[in-house]
């Protein structure tokens, strides 16, 4: 069935159009006008809307690029129902490779937002009404902060079967079920009736191929299982590993970081996986894992103070599957790039 026509900040888009909008956000205080475009793929028949948002942290620049790499598929010309991809939100950090607004406040903790509020608030008000609501699923594309690395991970409130389907559908090496989060993009979707997904992996300010590719990857697929596209024949089973619970363990004192397991490495309760040295030569203090399980964060930095969170691990007692979907899942990266 045709869809209908569709408006976008004033804008009227007809069903089969691709096209970019510029929707407008606050100024700043120099008059310059700033805009958060967002790529319109308007189907000719009627399917799902699905957003796909990066940079909400405007350090995090790797979904931008997933996104970039997105619109230039020739698949999307044959999009059952409308996909909505905004490559940057939060425009102000992106522009001072920052993480939170000129104000200093953390776009991803002002959802839904308010047109009367602060600028942080004003923008989740802008992104809720011209993109969110409305849509009947959503990705959400972050990285890990502060100089650390996360493992491909989707995160999301596993509470229907459709849920468990398109995380699946991701193939990413872990989906960690989490409760949404007060003032989240992902709590104010839920609250819309919108399924919404996040996707964490790589770091801040920087590209990581792998994590780059299982990202484009991983919309693709999922747009497949949403039935916008047609599935591909060559397209193989993925199973990820589900967590419930994840933990960070902390620097027991201050110095000189040596990490001993990689990302996606998997971990035995009270082994070695790393270690902190005395910058002027005194003695080393090993970091012992508390429980078994797999990397999915590590910190890349290595000068720690005692208290700093070095190594994120998800809590898993079959450790024997960990290393075979960790090869699968780079050979398939490695084979689809």
């Amino acid at each position: 069935m045709m869809q209908p026509e569709m408006t976008m900040a004033g804008s009227k888009i007809k069903p089969g159009q691709q096209t970019t909008i510029r929707v407008p956000v606050a100024r700043l205080y120099t008059h310059n006008e700033l805009a958060m475009p967002v790529h319109v793929v308007h189907g000719r028949r009627e399917g799902p809307r699905l957003f796909i948002c990066g940079a909400i942290h405007g350090d995090e620049i790797i979904g931008t690029e997933i996104i970039r790499r997105l619109i230039k598929l020739k698949r999307l010309k044959s999009v059952k129902g409308t996909l909505l991809a905004v490559p940057v939100v939060n425009v102000y950090g992106f522009l001072q490779q920052s993480r939170y607004s000129p104000d200093r406040r953390d776009l991803n903790r002002f959802f839904p937002g308010s047109e009367k509020g602060s600028l942080t608030s004003r923008l989740a008000d802008t992104l809720m009404k011209e993109v969110i609501i409305g849509s009947t699923h959503g990705i959400d594309l972050h990285a890990g902060s502060n100089h650390r690395a996360n493992l491909p991970q989707i995160r999301t409130d596993i509470d229907s079967q459709e849920t468990l389907q398109i995380s699946k559908a991701f193939k990413v090496p872990v989906i960690i079920n989490t409760k949404t989060r007060d003032g989240s993009l992902r709590h104010a979707a839920a609250a819309t009736g919108v399924t919404a997904l996040l996707y964490e992996a790589g770091e801040v300010l920087r590209f990581d191929e792998m994590a780059i590719r299982a990202g484009v990857r991983g919309i693709i697929s999922v747009m497949e299982e949403l039935g916008m596209l047609k599935k591909r024949s060559i397209s193989s089973e993925f199973d990820s590993l589900i967590v419930d619970t994840t933990s960070w363990v902390r620097a027991p004192v201050s110095g000189l970081l040596r990490m001993k397991v990689p990302l996606g490495g998997r971990v035995v309760k009270n082994s070695k996986i790393g270690e902190i040295a005395d910058p002027f030569g005194g003695e080393e203090m090993d970091i012992r894992s508390p429980v078994s399980g797999m990397v999915i964060g590590r910190l890349n930095l290595p000068l720690v103070h005692q208290g700093d969170a070095v190594i994120h691990i998800a809590h898993l007692d079959r450790l024997k599957g960990i290393e075979p979907i960790i090869e699968e899942f780079r050979e398939e990266i490695t084979e689809n790039s």
